[in-house]
């Protein structure tokens, strides 16, 4: 496996810095203090004043919010659905680039630093259901690898807020707790991605960063691919299992979850460490299939579910 040098390999698909198009003009971020720290992110409102769902998109290890909004497209849907979409920003030396999350056992600073990313979540989507038109009950997170790392936590620790999870290219580490109350999980993983191995190991083994290899953001191998499903497909209490194949993936169903939950588990042929159906990265990183839209199969999921009734 080629070394890349400087963030453009775990960073580079992790991070998807974009290959075209100039940076738009810089768009005011709701800001937030939590623990000790100003936390930004990019909240783009298209609910036109009106209850709406909430979508949280994180970025990967290296990204930052600007970089995730043109990647995913999320807000293409967004406007279509009238939702309120948020990319929040993470944490790194540098105040909007190189951003990474504290995923439990990855990545980078927000890992060495210990940063509390999940009280800073729920801050942030406290903070956007009493100032914005959020409808408390159709809170969603997705994210790309480190961001996807971090969404699998937001499912299992906000339980309680998040109705809904989609991590793309993440991955889980084997030794998660259950969450409070079974949480609908949609996994999308790509069938050649060598960052984030289908069969588990440390996470871009062999690839350099900074000051030493990219083996070195995370403490402990990911567990393979398939772990993630299985995780929710346990936790949620799920009962039967279907697989199919599709032209564009091979898809894994689990039913039958407690409290209506479901899991399913899309492994996307022809695609590496990318968003599936995003814009491309880097020349020299993966490039993702455009036969498998990630953000439409993203909200067709989320728009099923909503947090139960208290």
């Amino acid at each position: 496996m080629r070394r890349l040098p400087l963030l453009a390999a775990l960073l580079a698909a992790l991070i998807a810095a974009p290959a075209c198009g100039a940076a738009p003009a810089a768009e005011p971020l709701e800001t937030l203090v939590h623990d000790g720290r100003t936390r930004t992110a990019l909240v783009r409102d298209y609910s036109g004043g009106r209850k709406a769902p909430l979508v949280l998109v994180l970025h990967g290890a290296g990204g930052n919010a600007e970089i995730t909004a043109r990647m995913t497209r999320f807000d293409e849907v967004a406007r279509r659905e009238g939702l309120i979409v948020a990319y929040p920003n993470g944490t790194g030396r540098f105040a909007d680039r190189f951003l990474t999350w504290n995923a439990g056992h990855c990545c980078a600073y927000a890992f060495r630093e210990q940063v509390d990313d999940l009280g800073y979540l729920s801050a942030l989507i406290d903070r956007l259901v009493a100032t914005r038109s959020v409808d408390p009950s159709r809170v969603y997170v997705t994210g790309l690898s480190n961001g996807g790392m971090m969404a699998h936590r937001a499912g299992i620790f906000l339980s309680d807020k998040v109705a809904a999870i989609a991590p793309v290219i993440g991955a889980v580490f084997g030794d998660e707790p259950s969450p409070k109350r079974p949480v609908p999980a949609l996994i999308v993983v790509g069938a050649d991605d060598r960052i984030m191995p289908g069969a588990g190991g440390m996470p871009g083994a062999g690839l350099s960063l900074p000051g030493g290899r990219a083996s070195e953001a995370a403490d402990r191998p990911i567990a393979p691919a398939r772990a993630q499903a299985d995780y929710w497909a346990k936790a949620d209490g799920c009962r039967t299992e279907a697989v199919r194949e599709e032209p564009s993936a091979t898809v894994t169903t689990h039913g039958g979850c407690r409290g209506g939950a479901e899991v399913r588990f899309y492994v996307v042929k022809d695609n590496g460490h990318a968003w599936p159906g995003g814009e491309a990265a880097r020349p020299e990183a993966d490039r993702p299939t455009q036969a498998f839209d990630a953000t439409e199969v993203i909200w067709d999921f989320f728009r099923r579910h909503r947090l139960p009734a208290r």
